[in-house]
């Protein structure tokens, strides 16, 4: 992976630090997309080599990590008022390390030690494999920050996985940053330039997952499909990874998420309809209909390039769903710009979708230009809910009767129950069929609800 251009000003700085006993304690909070997930994961499995022990509760933990996101609306202060809360804590425990990780650290850097001085340890998302020697030193009683854009691949940097056993679905980032500099999006400057892993590390990642019970894999990045890493015979397409992932055994379902309509190519176009292990289901934002409004969002794509996009895609595998985001109340949106996206929408026919109303993001272009009444940014976005709620119910109503692959992942509320995914990502529930976690089933649709499927086992493995 080529690591992006180091950020001016942003030096590691440790300060200070004798020993903490062991075994040592570390909660961990995660928010945000599922590459924060995978983060948090690696960086629990780093410091596991400290001698640190997941818990599930910030009492009693000699370690407290919040692994921050910055999309969301207020993303600072929302993590400055959750520290606020650990303030007891630390009172009653002077040597309880609290740390701040992500995006928000990121973006924030030292000013989050400025504001919380209860924080000992600033890591950014491409720093997290120096996180073990962060943290050696700090048990001196020193602070610790790091938010560089390191020139090292972090991913190598840190521990071989541990081989303690998995649950039947994972996630494996192959891709971070981003290149392309959407007007309201602060993630090329907290996760840096577009850079992949090479595939033989992916690959070796896959089988160690499988190895250890893991049967779905999804393959992540913040444009996944804009994926070229560097293998034998040159950089590797994301079509080509996902095939190659395809021929190792035991691994049964491949999915990727996030994508760029602009990246969206012909190989992988052609992957969904040839690759029976790649699940037919597509995440594809597309965030606005109006093209004038794609043009101010920097999205270097037509509403008209989407839908032939998407055209092609469902020639390819003419059951794939489609999901997609949408930012209602963009800067200067008018109601003509609203009702595009309302036709777009229409158009498409949308399986699933996440539509939020445009909040500023701090040093992004579109923070600096007229905003749109938030009052009419509500109304709008409830329009648009309503209508995508009304697709996501059809889609789901039309699974009734059919047969589908539910790959199971955990008990239900009732008992007996058990919950797992479809090939379409719908969560899906079964009372009584003999199947637990990891088996993959064959299921018959007899009831749609609100945002689930009941079902019944036709044959389980």
């Amino acid at each position: 992976m080529q690591a992006g251009p180091a950020r001016a000003g942003a030096k590691p700085l440790i300060e200070g630090v004798a020993d903490m006993s062991a075994p040592r304690k570390l909660f961990i909070r995660t928010y945000g997309c599922q590459m924060n997930v995978y983060d948090s994961e690696r960086m629990a499995e780093a410091l596991g080599e400290q001698g640190y022990e997941q818990v599930d509760s910030p009492e009693g933990a000699d370690m407290i990590l919040l692994n921050t996101c910055h999309i969301r609306e207020k993303a600072a202060e929302k993590v400055y008022s959750e520290l606020g809360r650990f303030r007891g804590l630390k009172e009653a425990k002077p040597d309880l390390k609290i740390g701040v990780a992500g995006c928000v650290a990121q973006a924030e850097g030292e000013e989050i030690m400025r504001r919380a001085p209860l924080v000992d340890l600033v890591v950014g998302p491409q720093s997290y494999h120096r996180l073990p020697a962060m943290e050696a030193r700090l048990r001196e009683g020193g602070r610790a920050i790091d938010t560089d854009f390191p020139v090292e691949d972090k991913f190598t940097g840190l521990p071989p996985r541990p081989r303690a056993s998995r649950g039947p679905t994972a996630f494996l980032t192959v891709q971070e940053g981003c290149d392309k500099f959407c007007a309201f999006c602060v993630v090329p400057y907290t996760r840096g330039a577009e850079a992949s892993r090479p595939p033989e590390r992916i690959l070796a990642e896959a089988r160690d997952l499988v190895a250890r019970g893991v049967r779905e894999i999804t393959l992540l990045g913040q444009n996944v499909n804009a994926y070229h890493g560097a293998g034998e015979g040159g950089d590797w397409s994301l079509a080509r990874l996902i095939r190659a992932l395809a021929g190792v055994d035991g691994l049964e379902r491949i999915r990727y998420t996030t994508s760029h309509p602009n990246d969206m190519s012909d190989d992988l176009i052609a992957a969904h309809g040839e690759c029976d292990k790649l699940m037919p289901y597509l995440h594809l934002p597309v965030q606005s209909g109006s093209d004038r409004i794609l043009k101010r969002m920097n999205r270097s794509h037509s509403a008209e390039s989407y839908l032939r996009l998407i055209e092609r895609i469902r020639a390819a595998r003419p059951d794939i769903l489609i999901s997609g985001d949408f930012i209602v109340g963009f800067p200067e949106e008018s109601d003509a710009d609203f009702r595009a996206t309302l036709d777009l929408v229409e158009a498409v026919g949308y399986g699933q979708a996440y539509s939020f109303c445009y909040s500023p993001r701090p040093g992004t272009p579109a923070a600096e230009r007229a905003q749109v009444d938030p009052a009419v940014a509500a109304e709008r976005l409830q329009r648009l809910q309503a209508l995508l709620g009304q697709q996501q119910k059809r889609a789901q109503d039309r699974m009734v009767g059919q047969e589908v692959g539910v790959l199971f992942e955990k008990p239900g509320r009732e008992a007996g129950q058990m919950v797992g995914k479809s090939d379409h990502l719908h969560a899906v529930h079964v009372n009584g069929g003999g199947v637990g976690p990891g088996v993959l089933a064959r299921v018959r649709i007899v009831a749609s609800g609100a945002n689930s499927l009941a079902g019944e086992v036709i044959a389980a493995e």
